[in-house]
């Protein structure tokens, strides 16, 4: 079947998945490389990248940062828990905070999830203050990154 063709919205298969992980890996990768490491033809990688973009499975490419510039920075969890229908305003208020990278709601102990990268524990030990005086947040847990062993996250 002409990869081409296939239709945007079709699930991913296992080549797809094997694709993503290489480009995980590394991004800049040619697809010459990248169809010689799954076997397949360099045009099907071409086709696969197009669709896997065109369903927004891929949604850009980018560059992190190596060791020296991720290695001045303290990342850590912080689970969150608001007060009911403070939801709202205590996530506009995170998003303000240009040290957040991710925030999702949960379910279990916390309402929220939150990952944050500050250049020193200082700045860390602030953010977690402003953090917990935002109008209804309730309590906060945080637990530190001292090692990152799989990064597949771009």
């Amino acid at each position: 079947m002409d990869d081409s063709r296939v239709n945007p919205a079709a699930p991913t298969d296992d080549l797809d998945r094997r694709l993503i992980l290489l480009l995980q890996a590394n991004a800049r990768e040619s697809t010459a490389t990248l169809a010689r490491k799954l076997g397949v033809a360099r045009t099907t990688v071409v086709a696969r990248l197009a669709r896997l973009e065109a369903s927004g499975r891929i949604v850009g490419y980018t560059a992190r940062l190596g060791g020296d510039e991720a290695g001045r920075s303290v990342q850590a969890f912080v689970g969150i828990t608001v007060s009911p229908k403070a939801g709202r305003e205590v996530v506009k208020r995170l998003t303000e905070l240009p040290e957040l990278r991710q925030l999702a709601s949960v379910s279990g102990e916390f309402d929220y999830m939150a990952l944050l990268r500050a250049d020193t524990t200082a700045r860390l030990d602030a953010l977690l203050d402003e953090i917990g005086d935002i109008d209804g947040v309730l309590r906060t847990n945080s637990s530190v990154v001292l090692a990152l062993r799989v990064d597949r996250q771009t």
